[in-house]
C-alpha cells in the first residue's frame, strides 16, 4: 500500500500557481495529503493556495526561505503514515509552483516505483512551460567541473524518442515533480539547508546514490517547468546573490563535497583552468557581470575552506563506498572537448557562452568484458558523419586531393604568384614588425599587413609557414565550400539547395585557377566572401555587432586584395542608397563596417593612394603574365577568369542556366534580382579590369567575377526548396522541375570531374628549386647579397638575395628610388656586356655574387665570362654563379628604427582588439528572455488518452 504527501512550495509565483494546484487536482491517481507552503508571497499566492488545500493544510513561511527548508519544516510536523498503517510505503512528491504534472503523472511514478523496490527517488519528464513540445530534462548528470548535462540537444522536441526506456538510471532528477521515499529522506536528511535554491536536487540525488539506492527518471510521466528561478523570471529573496553565481557556486560546492579525496585534488585544478577561461570568453562577449559572477564562485567555495570541510563531513559516511556508482553516471571526461567545442560554437553563433553548453546524452551501454555500465558519446560522432555540411567537406576534399595529387607533396611549394615558401612564423613576425629591411637593396618601407596575417596563420600551425600556405592555398575549395554552406544557414533553410549552392561555388573556374596560378590573396577572398554576404544581409538590417565583424574581416581580406575594397565599397554605397532611409541604424553599420579596414590598415593604404595601379595588384609577385589581356565576353559571362587551371566556359552553363529559370519563380523576386544585379557588377568590373594593365602585367580579373558568382548562386539557390510545389502542378512542370535539378547539380559534378581528370596544372608545382645558390649561401658572408639574373623574351628581371630565399611579402617592399635605378642601370650594362664601373655599383651595394638559373643563355654566360670584375665558380644546366674579384662590402647593420612604427604597432594592436570585443558575439540577457515569459502558448502536447482533459494555459 502507498501514502502519497504533495508538497507544493510557493513563492511569487502566482502567474503560473493557478496551473499548477488545477494540475494536482486532476491527478488520476488521487493524492493522500496536500501541503501547501508560502514563503511569503506578494503576489496572492498563499490565499491562492488556502483555496485550493483549506487554511489548515498552509503553512506561512518568511520570504528568506528556500525550499528544501520548506520541505523539512512540512516533514516536522507531519505525522508518518506508517504509525497508523504498519504496512504502508510513504511517499513525498515535491513539486514547485511553476510546475504544472500531466493528469497521470503521479499514477506513472508509483507504477514505475512498484516495478523496481529499489527506486527511491523517482522524476518525471520535464518539458517547457512555454514552448510544450521542448524537452527541458529526462534526468540530469554533471561533469566533474560542476557543469549540468541533460543530455538533449538544444530545443530539442519531444517525439517520444526517448519513450519506452523503462526506468532510467540517472545522477539526479529535479526537485520539481520529484518523488521520493520517506524513510530515504529521513535516512539523508533530506535537502542540505546550505542549498537553499539551485543544485540542492543535485546533492540529495548524488547522497542517495552514494547510499546504494536508485535514482530514476520515469518518461512515461510529464511535467511541464516554466524554471522560473533559473530563467529569472521572478526574483529571489533566498539569497542577496545574483542568481548565476549562487548557481554556480552550489554545483562547485556539491561537486567538492562529494568528490572523494584525489578526485577533489583534480577537480579543484580542473576548476580553476575552467572558470579563468569561462571568464575570458564573458569578457570577449562582453558580459562583465556574468565573467565576475564565474570567478566570485570559484573564490567564495576555494576561499572559504570550513564550509566546505563541514560539508565532507556530513557526506564522509556513504563518500568513499559509494563514489564507484556514481562515478559511471558523470559526463565521461572525453565530453570536456565536445563541451568546449559546443561553448565556442554558440560562442561564435551570438549566443555568447553558456552555463552548460555540454548536450551529452549519459545513457548507460553494457561491457560485454566486464558487465560494467560504461557511458558512450556515440551520438556526436554519428550527427558528424551525417551531417549534410560535414558529408560535402569530405566529398570536396576528396576531389581536392586527388585534382591535387601533383602538388601534396615534394620539396617547396611555389610558381606563378606564389613565392617558394621558406622561412617559419618567427621570420614573418620579424619582417612584419621590424622597420627597416636589410632585404634587396634595403627597404624602409613597412611591410604590408597580410604578412601579419600569415604570420599569425603559421603560429597557429606551430610556426610552419609553408603549412599555412598549404592549407590557405591548396584547401580553398574545401574551406569555400564550408564557408559558403555555413554562411547560407539563415540565408536558405532548403537544405539541398544549400549543399548544391557550397559545392557550386567551390568549385568555380576562379577557384581552380587560384591555385594553379598561386594566387594566395585571392584564394583568401574566395574562402571570404560567403560569409561578407551573411554579415551584409545582418548589416542591412542594422546590427552593429555584424558590421564589427565584417569591417575586421573586410580588413583581412583588402590587405591581400585591395582591390576587393573598392568593390565592397560601391555596393555598400548602393546600399546606403537603397536601405539607410528605410531602416534605422543602417548608416551607422554600413560605416562602421567600411570605416574599420581604414583604420586598421592606415599606413598601408595610404601608399596605395599615392600609387592607385597598387590596387588592381594582389599579394605575391607580379612580374608574370598569367592571364590573357584580350579574354573574351563568353568567357566573363561564364564566370571563367581565364589563365591557368581554368576548366572549359561550358562548366559553368548549367549554373548560368539555372538562374536564368530563377526568374521565372514569382517568389523571392527581390532575392533573384538583387542577385543578379550583383551579377551583373562583377561582370562589369571584370570586363574593365582585364584590360588594365600594371608594370607592363594584364591584371587577372578573379575577384570580380567570385563577386559575380556569389550573386548569381544566390539568385538561383534562395528560390530552390520551390521547385518541390513547382513540380506538383502538373506533369509538365514535374518534367521541367526534375530538368533544372539535373542541370543544377550537373556544373559542380562537371567541375569536379574536369578538374580531377586534368589535375593541378602549372605554374604552381612543388619541388621549386631555392633561387638562392648553395655556393652563394656558404661562401658570402652576413649580410652580402647574391643578384639573381633571369633573362625571359629579351628581358632581364633580377632580384637581391641576402642570406637565403626571398620571405613571402618581401616582394611588396619598397626601395629608394634613386637606389633602384642606379642597380637597375648597373644590372642593364652588366648583362648587355657594355663594360664599365657597373659591377663596382653593385659591390657597393653588397653584391658579392651574379646567379643566372639554369638553362643559362649562351650570349649571358659568354657576356658575364668577358667581365673582368667578375669570376665564374659554376656553370651547369642547373644554372651559373659568378663571384665579383673583389670581396663586396656588408650592408650597415639597421638602426634603432622608427619611433612611429612601434607606436603604430602598438596602435595598431590595441585597435584590433577593441574591433575584436566589439565584434564578438554577446548573450542574450535575462531581461530579455523575460520578455517571452507571458507570450501566449498553444495548448500543451503531452500524451493525449481517451477521455483526458487537459489543464487549461
Amino acid at each position: 500500500m502507498q501514502s502519497v504527501t504533495a508538497i507544493v512550495v510557493a513563492h511569487d509565483g502566482a502567474r503560473w500557481l493557478k496551473e499548477t494546484l488545477a494540475a494536482v487536482r486532476r491527478q488520476t491517481r488521487p493524492l493522500d495529503r496536500v501541503v501547501g507552503v508560502d514563503n511569503g508571497s506578494r503576489d496572492g499566492g498563499g490565499q491562492m493556495l488556502t483555496e485550493a488545500f483549506g487554511a489548515g493544510n498552509v503553512l506561512t513561511m518568511p520570504r528568506s526561505t528556500g525550499f528544501g527548508e520548506a520541505v523539512h519544516e512540512v516533514l516536522d510536523r507531519l505525522p508518518r503514515a506508517q504509525g497508523h498503517e504498519p504496512h504502508v510505503d510513504e511517499w513525498v512528491w515535491l513539486l514547485h509552483d511553476d510546475c504544472a504534472p500531466d493528469p497521470q503523472a503521479l499514477q506513472a511514478l508509483l507504477w514505475a516505483a512498484d516495478q523496481d523496490p529499489g527506486a527511491a527517488i523517482l522524476g518525471p519528464k520535464l518539458l517547457d512551460w512555454l514552448d510544450r513540445r521542448s524537452l527541458l530534462e529526462i534526468g540530469v548528470t554533471v561533469s566533474r567541473s560542476g557543469m549540468r548535462d541533460t543530455g538533449l540537444e538544444p530545443r530539442e522536441y519531444d517525439q517520444g524518442q526517448h519513450d519506452g526506456e523503462g526506468l532510467r538510471d540517472v545522477l539526479s532528477v529535479s526537485t520539481a515533480g520529484m518523488l521520493i521515499r520517506r524513510d530515504v529522506w529521513d535516512q539523508l536528511s533530506g535537502l542540505d539547508p546550505e542549498l537553499p535554491l539551485f543544485r540542492d536536487d543535485l546533492d540529495l540525488c548524488w547522497r542517495a546514490r552514494a547510499a546504494g539506492h536508485r535514482v530514476v527518471n520515469v518518461t512515461e510521466a510529464v511535467a511541464w517547468h516554466a524554471e522560473a528561478a533559473t530563467r529569472r523570471r521572478r526574483r529571489l529573496s533566498v539569497s542577496n546573490e545574483h542568481p548565476r553565481r549562487l548557481d554556480r557556486r552550489n554545483a562547485l560546492l556539491v561537486i567538492m563535497a562529494n568528490l572523494p579525496l584525489w578526485a577533489l585534488m583534480r577537480s579543484i585544478f580542473r576548476n580553476i583552468f575552467g572558470s579563468v577561461f569561462r571568464t575570458v570568453l564573458f569578457l570577449v562577449a562582453k558580459q562583465p557581470a556574468n565573467a565576475l559572477d564565474e570567478m566570485a564562485a570559484l573564490a567564495s567555495v576555494i576561499g572559504r575552506p570550513g564550509r566546505l570541510m563541514r560539508a565532507r563531513r556530513r557526506r564522509r559516511q556513504w563518500r568513499k563506498q559509494g563514489y564507484p556508482s556514481v562515478a559511471r553516471l558523470l559526463t565521461p571526461s572525453g565530453a570536456a572537448f565536445r563541451r568546449l567545442a559546443d561553448m565556442v560554437q554558440s560562442f561564435i553563433a551570438g549566443a555568447g557562452p553558456v552555463d552548460s553548453a555540454g548536450r551529452h546524452h549519459a545513457a548507460a551501454e553494457t561491457d560485454e568484458e566486464d558487465g560494467e555500465e560504461l557511458l558512450s558519446d556515440s551520438g556526436l560522432m554519428q550527427r558528424m558523419f551525417t551531417s549534410p555540411g560535414v558529408l560535402l567537406c569530405l566529398v570536396l576534399l576528396a576531389v581536392t586531393l586527388a585534382a591535387e595529387r601533383s602538388l601534396l607533396y615534394g620539396g617547396l611549394l611555389g610558381g606563378g604568384s606564389l613565392v617558394p615558401i621558406t622561412g617559419g612564423a618567427s621570420d614573418l613576425w620579424r619582417l612584419y614588425t621590424e622597420s627597416h629591411h636589410v632585404t634587396g637593396l634595403g627597404s624602409d618601407t613597412w611591410a604590408p599587413p597580410y604578412v601579419a596575417l600569415l604570420a599569425l596563420v603559421s603560429t597557429i600551425f606551430l610556426g610552419k609557414t609553408w603549412l599555412a600556405v598549404s592549407v590557405l592555398l591548396l584547401g580553398c575549395v574545401p574551406l569555400a565550400g564550408f564557408s559558403a554552406y555555413a554562411a547560407t544557414k539563415k540565408m536558405i533553410s532548403y537544405t539541398p539547395a544549400r549543399v548544391w549552392l557550397a559545392a557550386t561555388y567551390a568549385l568555380l573556374p576562379v577557384a581552380t585557377g587560384v591555385i594553379a596560378s598561386g594566387r594566395l590573396g585571392t584564394a583568401i577572398v574566395f574562402v571570404l566572401l560567403p560569409v561578407y554576404a551573411a554579415l551584409a544581409t545582418r548589416i542591412v538590417a542594422g546590427s552593429r555587432r555584424a558590421a564589427w565583424g565584417f569591417g575586421l574581416l573586410l580588413a583581412v581580406g583588402t590587405a591581400f586584395v585591395p582591390l576587393l575594397y573598392v568593390l565592397v565599397a560601391i555596393l555598400g554605397a548602393l546600399a546606403a542608397v537603397s536601405f539607410a532611409g528605410v531602416r534605422k541604424g543602417v548608416g551607422v553599420a554600413l560605416a562602421i563596417g567600411l570605416g574599420t579596414p581604414i583604420v586598421l590598415l592606415f599606413p598601408w593604404l595610404g601608399r596605395l593612394v599615392q600609387d592607385p595601379g597598387r590596387i588592381l595588384l594582389e599579394s605575391g609577385l607580379h612580374d608574370i603574365a598569367l592571364t590573357d589581356p584580350r579574354l573574351g565576353a563568353e568567357n566573363l559571362l561564364m564566370l571563367s577568369p581565364g589563365g591557368p587551371g581554368t576548366p572549359p566556359i561550358w562548366v559553368t552553363a548549367g549554373l548560368v542556366a539555372v538562374a536564368l529559370a530563377a526568374l521565372l519563380v514569382r517568389r523571392h523576386q527581390m532575392v533573384v534580382a538583387i542577385g543578379w544585379g550583383v551579377m551583373l557588377f562583377g561582370v562589369l568590373v571584370a570586363i574593365v579590369v582585364g584590360r588594365l594593365t600594371v608594370h607592363g602585367v594584364p591584371v587577372w580579373p578573379g575577384v570580380p567575377l567570385a563577386f559575380a558568382a556569389t550573386g548569381l548562386l544566390v539568385a538561383a539557390a534562395r528560390p530552390a526548396r520551390w521547385i518541390g510545389e513547382f513540380a506538383a502542378t502538373g506533369r509538365l512542370r514535374r518534367v521541367a522541375a526534375g530538368l533544372i535539378v539535373v542541370v543544377a547539380f550537373a556544373t559542380p559534378l562537371a567541375a569536379a570531374a574536369v578538374w580531377v581528370r586534368s589535375g593541378a596544372e602549372e605554374p604552381l608545382q612543388r619541388g621549386v628549386r631555392d633561387p638562392m645558390p648553395l655556393l652563394a649561401a656558404v661562401g658570402s658572408a652576413k649580410g652580402q647579397g647574391t643578384l639573381v639574373l633571369r633573362p625571359r623574351d629579351g628581358v632581364v628581371t633580377y632580384s637581391v638575395l641576402r642570406g637565403g630565399a626571398p620571405l613571402i611579402g618581401e616582394s611588396d617592399l619598397e626601395s629608394p628610388e634613386d637606389a633602384s635605378q642606379r642597380f637597375g642601370t648597373a644590372v642593364a650594362g652588366l648583362a648587355s656586356g657594355r663594360g664599365g664601373t657597373y659591377a663596382q655599383t653593385l659591390a657597393q651595394y653588397g653584391v658579392q655574387f651574379v646567379s643566372v638559373p639554369g638553362p643559362v643563355e649562351a650570349s649571358l654566360h659568354r657576356t658575364l665570362d668577358s667581365e673582368p670584375a667578375l669570376v665564374r665558380m659554376s656553370l651547369s644546366a642547373a644554372g651559373g654563379l659568378w663571384r665579383l674579384a673583389q670581396p663586396a662590402p656588408a650592408p650597415p647593420p639597421p638602426s634603432g628604427g622608427d619611433s612611429m612604427h612601434r607606436i603604430w604597432l602598438w596602435a595598431q594592436a590595441t585597435i584590433l582588439l577593441v574591433i575584436l570585443i566589439l565584434a564578438s558575439p554577446g548573450a542574450r540577457t535575462a531581461e530579455a528572455e523575460e520578455q517571452y515569459a507571458d507570450v501566449p502558448q498553444e495548448e500543451p502536447r503531452g500524451r493525449r488518452r481517451a477521455g483526458e482533459d487537459r489543464v487549461p494555459v
